[in-house]
């Protein structure tokens, strides 16, 4: 049996381009992998196949062919030529649907946990390399830290971080589609076409995020968060608008949209005023959870 954990993230730039003709966006963003983690554990077995337990909702995860975890480890082994199978066991913690990016851990996590159990051996360069071809959030997964993604989000290059960042996520009841999100973001900006300066089709990473990571000044950071999908996701579902709110006057240094959402994470400027935010959202009958960042990516555990 082999154990690997794998982190969720929170987007702290997230900077979409226009729509382009192939129906895609170009994005830039500033990722960082924090403490809430997906917990994978890999036996072996003659086919693929998975159960799914958690702190979180499951009811709308499968547990088939489709599932990202099982088309990583199917991909693994058609590249390393391995004809066995495996049976996974997996314990999440990372909202669904969330945009925390906990299908992609999961999809990491079984990436790393097949490499060790099956012998494959392959290099940290191949595993990126697969993970590039099962989505844009599962090689930051793998990698882990603070990174900067563009492209697609799957060009990804380490970013200098110092210190540790402390976190307070609001978890969701319901779950926001990517696509639905970006198509609001699309009908968003064609109705507002006369209000705000068009997108570029390659946007870029502002460099005030890059010297609050640099500097783990988390004032500086709150100032220049920023997520192009927020107005589209709080559209989708107004209920945020009043939590983003509640967070903030109750001690966030500033509260964002999750990635696509319905998660939000609340930036405190210390450990003290975390746990502080915590005590009052979750008094207020609100699922949080605390987090710190950054941490590393898919690990086996001992």
């Amino acid at each position: 049996m082999v154990h690997v954990r794998a982190p969720g993230k929170i987007n702290v730039l997230l900077r979409v381009g226009a729509l382009l003709d192939d129906g895609y966006h170009e994005v830039a963003s500033a990722y960082q992998a924090v403490s809430l983690y997906e917990e994978i554990y890999a036996f072996p077995a003659d086919d693929f196949s998975m159960t799914i337990t958690g702190s979180v909702d499951i009811s709308g995860v499968p547990t088939d062919g489709s599932n990202l975890a099982i088309r990583a480890a199917r991909l693994l082994a058609k590249h390393a030529k391995y004809r066995g199978g495996v049976r996974f066991e997996v314990e999440k913690n990372v909202p669904v649907a969330g945009g925390m990016g906990g299908g992609s851990a999961d999809a990491a996590a079984a990436l790393v946990a097949c490499d060790a159990l099956w012998g494959t051996r392959l290099s940290r360069e191949e595993l990126v390399m697969l993970a590039s071809e099962l989505g844009a959030d599962v090689p930051f997964a793998l990698m882990g830290g603070t990174a900067i993604g563009t492209g697609r989000g799957d060009r990804l290059s380490p970013a200098l971080a110092s210190g540790h960042f402390e976190w307070v996520i609001v978890l969701s009841d319901s779950g926001l589609s990517t696509p639905s999100v970006y198509a609001e973001l699309d009908a968003h900006r064609a109705r507002h076409v006369n209000d705000i300066a068009p997108a570029p089709e390659s946007p870029s990473v502002d460099t005030a995020v890059l010297t609050a990571l640099r500097q783990g000044d988390p004032v500086m950071l709150a100032e220049s968060m920023q997520n192009d999908l927020q107005a589209a996701a709080l559209h989708l579902d107004p209920s945020l608008v009043a939590l983003l709110e509640r967070g903030e006057e109750r001690g966030a240094l500033v509260g964002i949209v999750s990635g696509s959402g319905p998660t939000l994470a609340f930036l405190a400027e210390d450990a003290g005023s975390a746990a502080e935010l915590h005590r009052a959202l979750a008094t207020s009958g609100l699922n949080v959870v605390r987090a710190t960042g950054p941490v590393h990516g898919a690990r086996v555990v001992e």
